[in-house]
């Protein structure tokens, strides 16, 4: 899942694989919905947090 991405995600990356906007992507990793670090000022986002969060997600429909 998601072999065209790195293991570790940009916002604008993580924003195209889930096919929202970036505002909606900087809101779930400030409220902890996706795990992710900041380097700098710019997050980081382990491609194992993204599949985890839409496992998570689907479970939940």
């Amino acid at each position: 899942m998601f072999d065209e991405y790195n293991d570790i995600l940009t916002v604008p990356e993580l924003a195209e694989a889930l096919r929202i906007g970036s505002t909606q992507t900087y809101r779930l990793l400030q409220q902890k919905k996706i795990s992710g670090f900041k380097e700098g000022k710019d997050w980081k986002i382990p491609k194992t947090a993204l599949i985890d969060y839409i496992q998570k997600m689907s479970h939940n429909s």
